[in-house]
């Protein structure tokens, strides 16, 4: 009788404690159980398509109605939601079905969304099958000339905004009832000219064909003295949809002014307007040198540019651009056409390009001049160390569970963590191919997996760090480790000059502190003396590129007056003896 009147009451306290817990998630989150239901049912007309599609089919719910849904995906606080699934092989009048299985950002299911009006709409992120030349079929959203915007890439299906109401159990249909459209190419001008080859080199890794751009800044003259051979200027960037900063016409005075968050500053639309024809009345004064300037269009299937080196993954970029579009452009455009002429500077993005083009090409080049650079020590992964820390997401703690932030502002206001950030891109594309940034540094960096895609660098969703991995970006794209592994094995002799490094001490994105690694460094080298800049701005954010004058917002539209003399006052120090350092002085 003993055990089992015990037996019995072990059941009952079993049963209420399971009751209190019940009760204790209704209460935490009465909206959750409302929902478990929701499904989304997505499907195209053949009168739209008639192929089947492969892809990421996104579906956007905002309670913002000042834009479309599929413009307000972000990693600041005015994020709205995002449920992405892939599909492959989608069916004209075949629905998919997004329902709490869907991976959500910042939301992580639709199981968990409150009951309520939103407005709804659904995106499908076109892949294109590559059959690469290593042997890897892979699935992968191919450019289309709008720089990997999965929101605006011409083909991408996408449906008319509605307004919808969801409770529990609710089915939600909707209809992508219209086509992005393509993007006319740029005009040219007298000033800019556009560019677009085919590589060899890029088309055999890709099995398919490839093509590398360039928008060419011409100096005044060009047409009229013929004569006149050029120093070549790279400005290292995201992907331009023509060159940028640079405008021959005119401030639009009846341009409407609007608001720029990031610097608080009302009519900032109007301030890049003018700051773009300044340059140009620079540009065809007579005291500005005459060079010539390239913006590199190289988007990849990952991403908006292929960070200019080689990659396992995304393939051999660097050498597509150094031994493929740089000499067609010299030969076209009367360049000089030898390492000591070519300069290279770019900020972010940019800047990581500049300085491991002129690390992984040092005799290509005769200076980089990078700002705001992206992590060049992977012991300052942003605030990861890559080789120590465990967890990506969160501080290294037996109790604690602090989450590592991604984003600040120059008070060191956080406004986002490097696990919301994650999150978002894993919403957006599976197997690292959302096409934004933390994908980009995974895409380029990694060894590649046994399925084809890039290998992971930390597990997505729990921010673990794979050391492997890790071990594999140490020796191939640590530039850091790279030049102090390589400095007295000849490497130091072919940069001593040339690395410049200019970068905000309170820079958004943490990028300073990988530039104090690399000042550590620079500045204890004798065999031989780096003999360039490390310089920081104080309180300054992203992307601060070493003017000592004008404030952020400003110096940020100024890379070309900053870093245009600079060189051609090092080419000029620097020249072989018998050199051009006349014929473009005109």
């Amino acid at each position: 009788m003993t055990d089992v009147r015990s037996r019995v009451l072990r059941l009952a306290g079993a049963f209420c404690a399971a009751l209190l817990i019940a009760g204790l998630l209704i209460r935490v989150s009465p909206e959750a159980a409302q929902s478990t239901g929701v499904q989304i049912r997505v499907s195209f007309p053949g009168s739209l398509e008639a192929q089947r599609i492969d892809g990421r089919l996104l579906v956007m719910l905002s309670t913002d109605a000042k834009a479309e849904p599929r413009f307000q995906i972000t990693d600041d606080a005015a994020t709205q939601l995002v449920f992405g699934i892939d599909v492959d092989g989608l069916a004209p009048g075949t629905p998919a079905i997004v329902d709490a299985t869907a991976t959500g950002y910042p939301m992580r299911s639709l199981r968990d969304l409150p009951a309520g009006t939103y407005t709804a709409q659904a995106l499908l992120h076109r892949y294109e099958t590559f059959r690469r030349g290593d042997g890897h079929v892979v699935k992968l959203p191919m450019d289309r000339g709008e720089g990997q915007q999965w929101n605006r890439a011409p083909g991408n299906l996408y449906s008319t905004p509605v307004q919808v109401t969801i409770g529990k159990d609710a089915t939600v249909d909707l209809t992508l009832d219209k086509v992005i459209a393509p993007i006319p190419p740029p005009p040219a001008t007298k000033y800019i000219r556009h560019e677009r080859i085919r590589s060899e080199k890029l088309s055999k890794f890709w099995g398919r064909d490839m093509y590398l751009g360039a928008h060419v800044l011409v100096p005044e003259g060009f047409d009229t003295h013929p004569e006149a051979r050029y120093s070549l200027m790279i400005d290292h960037g995201h992907f331009p949809s023509t060159f940028e900063g640079f405008r021959e016409e005119k401030p639009d005075p009846t341009l409407k002014p609007d608001h720029n968050a990031r610097f608080n500053m009302d009519g900032y639309n109007r301030y890049q307007q003018q700051a773009a024809y300044d340059l140009y009345k620079e540009w065809t004064g007579a005291g500005f040198p005459r060079v010539l300037i390239i913006q590199i269009q190289h988007p990849t299937p990952f991403y908006d540019d292929s960070y200019a080196v080689n990659s396992a993954n995304a393939g051999p970029w660097g050498d597509a651009i150094v031994e493929e579009l740089i000499p067609y452009i010299e030969k076209k455009y009367r360049g000089i056409g030898q390492g000591w002429a070519r300069f290279m500077y770019g900020g972010s993005t940019g800047g990581w390009e500049a300085l491991a083009a002129q690390v992984f090409y040092p005799d290509a080049f005769n200076g980089a001049y990078a700002a705001c650079p992206d992590p060049i020590d992977f012991r300052a992964y942003t605030v990861v160390n890559l080789y120590e820390d465990a967890n990506a997401y969160y501080v290294d703690s037996r109790w604690k569970k602090t989450p590592r932030p991604g984003h600040r502002n120059w008070l060191g206001h956080v406004s986002t963590t490097l696990e919301d950030m994650n999150l978002r891109e894993l919403a957006l594309g599976t197997r690292t191919r959302s096409g934004q940034q933390w994908d980009v540094w995974e895409a380029t960096y990694s060894p590649v997996g046994a399925d084809g895609y890039p290998k992971r660098i930390w597990d997505k969703v729990t921010g673990q760090i794979d050391k492997d991995v890790a071990a594999y970006w140490k020796q191939h794209y640590d530039l850091v480790h790279i030049m102090q592994r390589d400095w007295e094995k000849g490497l130091g002799k072919k940069l001593a000059g040339k690395v410049n490094l200019y970068v905000g001490d309170m820079d958004n994105y943490y990028l300073n502190n990988a530039v104090y690694l690399a000042e550590n460094f620079l500045r204890a080298t004798t065999n031989p003396w780096f003999d360039g800049e490390v310089t920081y701005g104080d309180r300054a954010e992203h992307c601060w590129n070493g003017d000592p004058v004008r404030p952020n917002y400003a110096s940020r539209l100024r890379y070309h007056q900053m870093f245009v003399p600079k060189a051609v006052a090092r080419m000029e120090k620097t020249a072989p003896k018998g050199a051009d350092l006349k014929s473009w002085r005109y």
